[in-house]
């Protein structure tokens, strides 16, 4: 795209433009990666709207159909609700941009990221971060970037920046890190169990990686950007805060120490109405802004609970820095489901089902900028309001419910067979009961126990753990001092610095996600917190594999069991018959569901609960393409009726003529006496004419079935006695 500024970064393929379009945003870039281009612009609002008491940042990313030159689905031809792909980029640009914004900065401020081209082989998500740091950065918006992105893959031992789509089917990989000139920033992706220190390298080769890209946008920005607003910052009120901090403070740091969450929330709640009472006595009522007390409160809490960390390793609950929070893991608890498990660490409890169906039941995807058309395993995460103890909106699931079940899928989807092996569609549904702290690390760990729990074969166990930082920096930026938590609380989330999630087996990482709410993470903390994880990673593992050490042998009762068959690819077209009817007529007279291998192998799955419609739709299913044989019975459906008798279809597309005559050993005055269009009916072949013509019986068939029956039920012939000895 021809616009008046462009900048290449060629060891990262990426080229910058400005210039030309949205000259009315704060600022504005697209960013080309192969023949993909993404235009992002930023801009932010002039004033606060009334009663805004936080920092309204939103980003969205959307797909246009027309840069895969295509039409939308459906009815109406316009891109409506977002896709999961564009929430996820969403979230993915939104979550290293936020922290770099001033503290005290509320002005609301809008990304939005088109796709505008699409070449179907580099993935866009890379340009939508790096095209919002180049746009934040020229612009005259306050903010303390740039950063920059990159994607890295290992393939064949080599890690590779920015692999095309094809290249990562064949990649142990998928790591996504932005980071600053001098630290990591926010890194999530997913691996083939990777070792800890191959991990570590991945991330110093990403670190290199995106220099140049920082260094492109700083020059960008330096020859095209505006210069940043003087824009006020929010923070509290000196007089509020001296008589809140005077009255408060010793309150909330001894309430804080609180066993539980429900005790620490009523202490300080009682800390802030003793407050409260003290402003309105030394300034009068309504003489101080409510949102200035929860700007005071805010920092309370925030120098409590980091204070008590930094010094005297003091954390809420009582709890040492690197102590896990009581673990219990249960499986089988639902009695109907295919695979169940309850996995609860402290206060956080994820009730987790998994179902199983046939291939078909996989989640059909856009694949607007390429990738795979379907997926096979799926995992859905929901987050009730109940689940925190409070009242909120209840129904489709939000960007956070969405962006947690993606990172539980990504961590377990390494350790589940292929289709090859276990040709199931996999569903699980984590249901969070209770949240404080790392509900999508329960969920994993939920997961794989009702993987298991439903005899899911997979290659290990799985389970994550998030990890927290509380850090102190002088005057330059530096880290002075820091302490790495284990198993954080929803509080030390909130008020640390790092959110740090790792997945894995015993054998290495599975996924990880990363949120900092600083300007960045030196390597020597990224290392003591991947050792960290490990080491609560495997006391996790113990509990998980005390409740169920390997998955079950057998399928729930309730589960589809399926059978393999396999014919001759040429046969498909047979199975299948003209506009699907002959597989139709199968399933509905067995019951069963079928499935066709797409790659043409011949391979046919069929799943039922029922053994007799499994066995029935194997023998229908095999027979496909087979004659029919003179002598031989067949349970057939009932096609035609005529005066004289009706056809009776035996076999895909092949039929014969049961004469009245044959319906029954007794006289039958009309056809329909005996059977109707669609019945089943058992017959044997008993003669076939010069012109291929067969002749069907259902007397004879029943006659030879109840023959076989008394011979079965007949006693045995008692053996014959010894003659007496002279």
């Amino acid at each position: 795209m021809n616009q008046k500024f462009s900048l290449a970064v060629p060891s990262a393929g990426i080229t910058f433009s400005t210039g030309s379009l949205a000259a009315l945003a704060n600022g504005a870039v697209t960013v080309q990666i192969g023949e993909t281009i993404v235009f992002v612009a930023a801009t932010v609002a002039e004033k606060l709207k009334a009663g805004q008491t936080w920092f309204p940042l939103t980003v969205d990313y959307r797909e246009k159909f027309s840069a895969a030159g295509r039409f939308p689905g459906g009815y109406f031809k316009r891109e409506g609700r977002p896709s999961e792909k564009e929430i996820l980029t969403s979230r993915l640009c939104d979550r290293p941009c936020r922290p770099l914004f001033p503290k005290g900065f509320l002005n609301e401020v809008q990304i939005v990221g088109l796709l505008l081209s699409t070449d179907v082989t580099n993935e866009p998500d890379i340009a939508m971060v790096n095209g919002a740091s180049a746009a934040l950065a020229m612009s005259d918006i306050p903010w303390n970037g740039p950063i920059a992105c990159v994607r890295v893959g290992e393939i064949e031992g080599k890690f590779v920046v920015n692999p095309t789509i094809e290249q990562m089917y064949s990649s142990s990989l998928d790591l996504i890190y932005v980071g600053t000139e001098t630290e990591m920033l926010m890194i999530e992706g997913s691996g083939d169990q990777v070792p800890e220190e191959r991990f570590i390298a991945a991330l110093e080769f990403a670190h290199q990686a995106i220099q140049p890209i920082i260094a492109a946008i700083k020059q960008l920005t330096k020859e095209h950007g505006k210069p940043k607003k003087e824009i006020k910052l929010h923070t509290c009120d000196p007089k509020v805060f001296a008589i809140i901090d005077r009255v408060a403070r010793a309150k909330v740091t001894e309430g804080v120490k609180a066993k539980n969450k429900q005790d620490r929330n009523v202490a300080v709640g009682a800390a802030k109405e003793e407050a409260e009472a003290a402003l309105t006595a030394e300034l009068g009522e309504g003489n101080f802004d409510p949102f200035h007390v929860e700007l005071a409160f805010e920092e309370l809490q925030e120098d409590a609970y980091r204070g008590l960390i930094l010094n005297s390793g003091y954390r809420a609950g009582g709890r040492g820095t690197n102590e896990l929070r009581e673990l219990k893991s249960e499986v089988g608890v639902l009695p109907r489901v295919h695979g169940s498990a309850l996995f609860q660490r402290g206060e956080t409890q994820a009730l987790v089902i998994t179902t199983l169906g046939a291939t078909a039941e996989a989640q059909d995807l856009d694949g607007l900028t390429g990738g795979p058309k379907s997926k096979s395993f799926v995992l859905h995460y929901n987050f009730p309001p109940f689940s925190t103890g409070e009242t909120g909106r209840f129904g489709s699931p939000g960007r956070r419910e969405i962006g947690h079940g993606a990172l539980a899928e990504r961590s377990l989807l390494p350790v589940v067979p292929t289709e090859d092996v276990f040709p199931y569609t996999i569903r699980i549904v984590s249901e969070i009961m209770a949240s404080n702290g790392s509900t999508s690390m329960a969920s994993i760990c939920g997961g794989c126990l009702s993987l298991m729990d439903a005899g899911v074969p997979i290659i290990a166990p799985v389970a994550g753990i998030s990890v927290g930082l509380v850090s102190e920096r002088d005057a330059s930026g530096a880290v002075t001092k820091f302490v790495t938590l284990t198993d954080i609380l929803g509080e030390e989330d909130h008020f640390g610095d790092m959110d740090f999630k790792i997945a894995g087996t015993t054998e290495g990482i599975t996924g990880f996600q990363l949120d900092l709410k600083i300007n960045g993470l030196p390597f020597n903390i990224v290392r003591e917190a991947v050792a960290r994880s490990r080491e609560a990673r495997l006391k996790i593992l113990e509990n998980m594999t005390a409740a169920i050490s390997a998955p079950r042998k057998e399928l729930s009762p309730h589960a589809p069991r399926i059978e393999t068959v396999q014919i001759d690819p040429e046969k498909i077209g047979a199975l299948i018959g003209p506009g699907g009817k002959n597989i139709r007529r199968i399933v509905e007279i067995t019951g069963a569901q079928i499935d066709i291998d797409e790659d043409n192998s011949g391979k046919v799955y069929i799943y039922s609960n029922n053994m007799d419609a499994m066995r029935r739709a194997v023998a229908e299913v095999s027979a496909v393409g087979a004659k029919i044989e003179e002598g031989k019975i067949y349970r057939g459906v009932v096609r035609g009726i005529k005066e004289f008798g009706c056809f009776v279809e035996v076999l895909p597309g092949q039929e014969g003529l049961v004469h009245i005559s044959e319906l029954a050993d007794f006289r039958v005055r009309r056809t329909e006496d005996v059977c109707k269009m669609g019945d089943e009916m058992v017959v044997k072949c008993v003669g076939i004419d010069e012109k291929g013509r067969v002749r069907l019986s259902r007397k004879a068939a029943l006659a030879e079935i109840e023959a076989q029956e008394k011979a079965k039920a007949a006693p045995a012939a008692p053996a014959a006695e010894e003659a007496p000895s002279a």
